[in-house]
């Protein structure tokens, strides 16, 4: 042992720690055996496993199983992991066997040594402060992990829903500004009947506001937590007082309405509610990568393509093409939905490898749902700020595309009939001509009755277009 190490062991023998490091012979270990990517545990959960320690290390004190003096030096460190700091001691990879264990013991070890370091005494001085019988005292892995996992998902997911709830106002305020604004609908992207650009954000801020409402709601189903249960939920070594109050002490501490589970077994070994909150979250990721591809169509051009509406332009979009300006916005928000969605899908297969009574995959679940949550809530966060908001209409463009349209020739069908009305259409798109002219030259109806059924800013509303007059339908069937 040199000045610059200490010597630390465990049941595999002795190992060199740097003198400095708040860390441990455990997180020493893991960190050599898991360096298989850059991804490192979400400092969420880091935080939430400091927090579950203090509502522990409080309990604990409270019941007389830890000296005063020690109990306070182990909250102080908790306290201090839990606002972030020593955030350099947590650098394990997110991908690690063990349920979870070396994340644990990685933090046991930073509070034991930073407790140590408050008491005035040197780091690895474990027959004072212990990682084990004293920062995890009355613990295992396997319940202040997922528990950790909830608090962590539960301190994401409401800013994801907030996020939301912003994201649907500017889709109404774009609602409000474009309700004026008719232009061509389009079904499988071929031309359909009018609607407004109003409508079409309208119904794009009613989508998310079914995703927001979700995501508030599945919230209820994280605050059924196991911890008290230990290694398989059966609460073994932990005193009944202490579930108790550990529970209510981690209620105050988080400020999340957490209940212990009544089947602590059950919520030990099965995943299935981190399944059922991704899949809302990635609903939520469908809905958002729908709309993104919605506007990066509309905004196609400038000349080659619909150009209905205007983006923000964000940045230089060509190395080759001068003035090019690219939706990097809307393609942004795609490729991190398409994440998201990719991260369900790996939750999905974790949760269901798990055996008997525990899962060996909770890492796995834990970093790619707190990647989707966080992920998701800054894309629309960006979204409306980067682009939403700054969305203009081209009203002019709109009408010409109108009215071109041979889908404006729906609204004659109360007038003429299928039959004539499609006879209509496809003499209008094979000679280029207007469907009022083809009209007026068959003699179905008069100019003025047209303009009376041809008006687009009535074919977006419910109801026939124009009055449906005896006279004007048997003409047309003559």
């Amino acid at each position: 042992m040199s000045m610059s190490t200490r010597q630390e062991h465990d049941l595999l023998g002795t190992r060199e720690v740097p003198a400095t490091a708040y860390y441990g012979i455990h997180t020493l270990r893991a960190a050599e055996n898991f360096n298989v990517s850059r991804a490192r545990v979400h400092p969420e959960l880091i935080k939430a496993l400091a927090t579950v320690k203090e509502a522990a290390a409080r309990a604990n004190l409270d019941l007389g199983y830890l000296p005063a003096e020690k109990g306070r030096a182990i909250i102080t460190a908790c306290q201090e992991v839990a606002r972030g700091e020593l955030a350099d001691q947590f650098f394990l990879d997110a991908y690690q066997g063990g349920a979870g264990t070396s994340t644990n013991m990685n933090v046991n070890e930073v509070i034991a040594n930073r407790a140590l370091e408050i008491l005035g005494r040197p780091k690895g001085d474990y027959a004072t402060i212990h990682p084990i019988d004293h920062v995890n005292l009355h613990q295992s892995t396997n319940d202040v992990y997922p528990t950790a996992m909830r608090v962590a998902a539960i301190r994401l997911l409401l800013p994801l829903a907030d996020e939301l709830a912003k994201l649907q106002e500017a889709l109404q305020e774009k609602e409000a500004a474009f309700a004026g604004v008719v232009k061509i609908g389009r079904t499988e992207l071929q031309d359909a009947v009018p609607v407004t650009l109003g409508q079409e954000f309208g119904a794009y801020a009613q989508a998310i506001s079914r995703d927001r409402w979700r995501l508030y709601k599945v919230e209820e189903r994280l605050r059924q937590v196991n911890l008290g249960g230990t290694a398989t939920g059966t609460g073994l070594n932990a005193p009944l007082k202490y579930i108790y109050l550990v529970n209510d002490y981690l209620r105050r501490l988080t400020g999340i309405g957490l209940a212990r589970s009544e089947n602590m077994i059950d919520a030990t070994q099965n995943m299935d509610v981190f399944v059922e909150v991704s899949g809302l979250v990635k609903a939520a990721a469908v809905t958002m990568h729908k709309i993104a591809s919605d506007l990066r169509f509309m905004a196609a051009g400038p000349r080659g393509g619909p150009a209905e509406i205007n983006l923000p332009e964000r940045q230089a979009g060509s190395s080759i093409m001068p003035g090019k300006v690219n939706p990097v916005i809307p393609e942004m928000v795609s490729q991190v939905a398409m994440q998201v969605m990719a991260n369900d899908y790996l939750i999905a297969m974790a949760a269901s490898q798990g055996q008997l009574e525990l899962n060996p995959f909770a890492p796995l679940i834990a970093h790619t749902l707190l990647e989707s949550l966080a992920m998701l809530a800054a894309a629309a966060r960006i979204f409306r700020t980067e682009c939403i908001t700054g969305i203009t209409a081209n009203p002019e463009r709109c009408q010409e595309l109108l009215a071109v349209s041979p889908a404006l020739a729906t609204a004659l069908l109360p007038y003429i009939g299928y039959e004539k009305a499609t006879e209509v259409v496809r003499e209008a798109v094979v000679s280029g001509r207007s469907i009022k002219e083809i009209v007026l030259e068959k003699g179905y109806l008069t100019s003025d009755e047209l303009e009376n059924v041809l008006t687009p800013a009535a074919m977006t509303k419910p109801g026939t277009v124009g009055a449906v007059k005896q006279g004007i339908k048997e003409k047309g069937k003559a």
